[in-house]
């Protein structure tokens, strides 16, 4: 699998909607180390789940351009010829 790491920048970020979101939510004040812990849990756990439903929806819109790349070909062809078609 891809290494799916967190740039420092986007690292902070996660650590501060956590932070935000306990607060918010949840009325419980929640330490950047152990939002840090929280974000690491949700990357090891979760994260592989939305990856691949990232890589699934990829997959799908690279097939369906496929097939008007494909059918694009095909309004192409020219009857006659020695070839098929």
């Amino acid at each position: 699998m891809a290494d799916t790491a967190l740039s420092p920048a986007e690292r902070d970020a996660a650590t501060d909607a956590i932070v935000a979101w306990f607060e918010a939510e949840l009325g419980q004040e929640l330490g950047r180390f152990d939002a840090g812990f929280l974000l690491d849990f949700f990357l090891k756990e979760i994260g592989p789940l939305y990856y691949n439903r990232a890589l699934y929806d990829a997959q799908a819109i690279l097939a369906k351009r496929l097939d008007s790349i494909s059918e694009a070909i095909l309004d192409l062809e020219k009857p006659g010829g020695l070839g098929p078609g």
